[in-house]
């Protein structure tokens, strides 16, 4: 782990008073027990098991038909293979803001079933009073504001948000309430840099950036793209591996040896 003062896995009270003045923190998507304990065992600060899982491992166009079954399955996995790291969980669609009561009990089965630490909610005007009632009974809310890709369907794509002066005080009203709502942390995604320093130096808590500069006091990215698994990547994503063409050849090499006969050797 990173010297940011916590002793092996970082606490959500960490966290939320996390200093302007230490190492930015870094989150990482996982979705199963392998890749967890990878990203574990290399120090990063906390796992987030997005419902990203539905396009890089269910197959789905969206994450839309993710259900809260599923998350909590991939988070159950996860967390058998992280000793040190915090975990979050993100909310899939619809399993959070239909109303309070339904909200809370998807946030409580995360947390009770697939053993997380956190929820993670997509935030709009709908989830302040739901991120109260969250922390007021003990479950940790990592916020999160711009784009929201559970409203692609209404945002008709993956657009850049807070681009004018009127969608950039939305997004900046609505950091602001989630945190005096009690969020320990709060995701910017894909928004200008220079909103995202306004809105990081306007809050206590830390803010995690995703195509939202360098001005965030953490990072997150998905695995997938990280390890050089996806076959093609957000513009403010980085490809730091390249897994794909590790696998294809091993499995190529795999195929070749049992064809010529070379695999497994004769006793």
């Amino acid at each position: 782990m990173i010297a940011i003062g916590w002793r092996n896995m970082p606490t959500v009270r960490e966290i939320r008073f996390h200093r302007r003045e230490d190492p930015p923190l870094t989150v990482l998507t996982a979705y199963d027990k392998s890749t967890a304990s990878i990203a574990d065992a290399a120090g990063v600060d906390i796992i987030l098991v997005g419902d990203s899982v539905g396009n890089t491992m269910l197959g789905y166009e969206n994450t839309l038909p993710v259900t809260i079954e599923e998350m909590i399955s991939h988070t159950s996995a996860v967390v058998r293979g992280v000793k040190n790291a915090l975990v979050v969980t993100d909310l899939p669609f619809l399993s959070i803001g239909i109303n309070e009561s339904s909200s809370v009990m998807n946030a409580g089965k995360i947390i009770k079933k697939g053993g997380s630490d956190a929820v993670k909610i997509e935030s709009g005007p709908h989830t302040v009073k739901i991120t109260k009632k969250m922390v007021d009974i003990g479950i940790p809310v990592m916020a999160h504001v711009g784009l929201t890709p559970q409203r692609i369907l209404q945002l008709g794509g993956n657009f850049q948000q807070g681009t004018d002066e009127k969608s950039a005080e939305v997004i900046i009203d609505l950091a602001k309430k989630h945190e005096d709502s009690g969020a320990f942390a709060i995701v910017l995604e894909h928004i200008p840099s220079d909103l995202a320093e306004e809105i990081t130096n306007m809050l206590e808590i830390p803010t995690i950036g995703i195509g939202a500069g360098p001005s965030t006091r953490g990072q997150v990215l998905v695995v997938d793209d990280v390890i050089g698994l996806s076959r093609q990547i957000p513009p403010f994503a980085k490809q730091f591996g390249d897994v794909r063409s590790e696998m294809t050849n091993a499995i190529e090499m795999y195929i070749n040896s049992v064809r010529k006969e070379e695999f497994p050797p004769k006793n």
